[in-house]
């Protein structure tokens, strides 16, 4: 579903991607993981087209993209669900979730019973504000954000970050439903260890903007994983 060839990004005169190459097919969780810094979330906003790559090449299934906005990626299929969640805090809940409408066609434009089904907490704050919620509730009403884009490919930025452990078990359980559908490629950027392990089905780590270690799951040595991914 995804593929990237020689991809590099900077900031300014600061190089932060080197040569990267990834592939994350449909049906599987792809992890990118590394201590702070490395670039995981550059990478995200590369592929996503919230920030322009310097070079190399990102393919969506057989299409090449080229230097096209984040807008323009997420009517292609691109979810991005950013690290921090980005909902809008003055919105209300209902409000949040129909901004993920642009990207669809007008017969397209309504929320799916899904959503509710794999958080049912939005349903019962559809008029709540978005920044009245729960650190954990808005991670949920992100995550659902991007899923009413109907993207191929979900990126995911730290989804358990700073959030509570029923919250994470939840979503880790979302994340493994949307996978067994088959239809969905996903990336997750992840530091905790666990919940990376539980749910990848291939590994990529990432270490000074450059890919140090990849592999399946399957082939891959625990021990050493965590070893490359720890401080």
């Amino acid at each position: 579903m995804l593929r990237t060839k020689d991809l590099s990004l900077h900031y300014g005169g600061s190089q932060i991607l080197s040569g990267i190459d990834l592939v994350a097919p449909a049906g599987e969780v792809t992890c990118v993981m590394g201590t702070n810094g490395v670039g995981k979330t550059s990478l995200l906003k590369a592929v996503s087209g919230t920030h322009p790559r310097s070079g190399g090449e990102i393919w969506l299934e057989d299409e090449a993209l080229g230097a096209l906005p984040a807008q323009a990626l997420a009517r292609k299929g691109i979810g991005y669900v950013p690290q921090g969640r980005d909902i809008f805090p003055l919105l209300t809940v209902r409000e949040n979730l129909e901004t993920g409408f642009a990207c669809l066609p007008k017969s397209e434009r309504y929320i799916p019973d899904e959503v509710f089904e794999l958080f049912p907490i939005l349903k019962q704050f559809l008029g709540r504000r978005g920044g009245d919620l729960s650190g954990g509730q808005q991670q949920q009403l992100a995550i659902a954000r991007a899923l009413i884009t109907k993207p191929r490919l979900l990126l995911l930025d730290e989804p358990t970050e700073g959030i509570q452990p029923n919250i994470i078990q939840q979503i880790g359980d979302v994340i493994a439903y949307l996978r067994e559908k088959g239809g969905m490629a996903i990336v997750l950027v992840e530091q905790y260890f666990e919940f990376a392990w539980r749910l990848a089905d291939s590994f990529t780590v990432l270490e000074r903007g450059r890919v140090t270690l990849e592999g399946r799951k399957e082939s891959m040595d625990r021990a050493r994983l965590l070893a490359a991914v720890s401080v």
